[in-house]
């Protein structure tokens, strides 16, 4: 569990840091930011989702994994713990619920989360996820400076997803395959771009809702292969 603590307080770190520099920078300069963020994760899910190799998979997994999430809806259950945290703060004037939902979904999505999660329970080897930590880290001060306190939050879930995967790494690696990895961290892109699209403005996607598409790929795998 190491590796998934080093993460979780890096984030926090960061977090800190960002939103302490924040108050610091004019709205235009934060505009300015966010939008070029928004870009940067556009490009990274784009470079995750062409790692495909079997589209009609990811097709399968966004569909059935959105009919999942909508049936639960995840998305109101995140904004809801961030709405409860945002409702804490008086003078916040900022969204503690979207920064909190928006950059869980980055952190806990992609193959560094699974498998340096999953070598920290088997091999006892962290290293994956320290490379992790200090990129959550450096950004978390990048997004908490134009976002806000809801950024810290995000370690709440990091820490819950990847230290169940550590925990479970015994049973999750006779699942996880190295076609299950490339088409799970395809599907992760796709859901990496809809949070781009968010920041951007472009379009409202409920990418909550389509987490558990990351998840239906593991049977799916079997069934197409």
């Amino acid at each position: 569990m190491i590796g998934t603590i080093v993460n979780a307080v890096a984030i926090i770190i960061g977090g800190l840091i960002g939103t302490i520099l924040g108050h610091r920078f004019p709205d235009k300069i934060k505009n300015t930011v966010m939008q070029g963020l928004g870009l940067t994760i556009l490009l990274v899910g784009s470079q995750m989702a062409l790692r495909s190799k079997n589209i009609l998979l990811v097709i399968f997994n966004i569909v059935i994994g959105g009919i999942i999430g909508e049936w639960i809806d995840i998305e109101k259950y995140l904004h809801r713990f961030g709405s409860w945290i945002e409702s804490k703060f008086q003078n916040n004037k900022g969204n503690i619920a979207n920064a909190f939902v928006r950059t869980s979904l980055i952190y806990c999505v992609g193959a560094m989360a699974i498998m340096g999660a999953i070598q920290d329970g088997l091999n006892n080897d962290p290293s994956t996820l320290f490379a992790k930590a200090m990129i959550d880290g450096f950004t978390a001060i990048a997004f908490a400076a134009t976002m806000g306190f809801g950024v810290i939050l995000s370690a709440i879930p990091v820490f819950i997803y990847q230290g169940a995967i550590t925990i479970m790494a015994s049973w999750i690696e006779v699942l996880v395959t190295s076609t299950t990895i490339t088409e799970m961290t395809a599907t992760g892109g796709l859901i990496v771009i809809g949070i781009g699209l968010n920041i951007l403005e472009i379009t409202k996607i409920k990418v909550g809702n389509l987490l558990p598409a990351i998840f239906i790929v593991v049977p799916l795998a079997y069934f197409f292969t």
